[in-house]
């Protein structure tokens, strides 16, 4: 089993970003307090995980009021879902490898 490693992302290494991601892939949209609420994770590390995948694009961010409050909510964009998609496989497959 040469390069075992090779087809897994990187991008999701961290708990936080496979969390984040694996609620963006069952749902439309969550928001910042929606994603850490249900993380367990502080705003900073929320914040900072969440930039990592959106430098990558695999998140989008938008930024809104509602009312006078503002609101940041994130999505799985088209290429993000893919390469969770591929990431998963690749660890499924590296599990049934024996």
């Amino acid at each position: 089993m040469k390069n075992i490693l090779q087809h897994i992302n990187k991008a999701f290494d961290h708990r936080i970003r496979l969390g984040i991601m694996s609620i963006l892939m069952v749902n439309e949209y969550a928001d910042f307090n929606t994603l850490k609420e249900l993380l367990g994770v502080t705003d900073g590390n929320l914040a900072s995980h969440a930039k990592a995948l959106e430098t990558e694009n695999y998140i989008m961010v938008e930024k809104q009021f509602i009312g006078k409050k503002p609101n940041t909510r994130y999505m799985a964009t088209k290429e993000g879902r893919k390469a969770f998609k591929d990431h998963i496989d690749a660890l499924e497959k590296l599990i049934q490898k024996r």
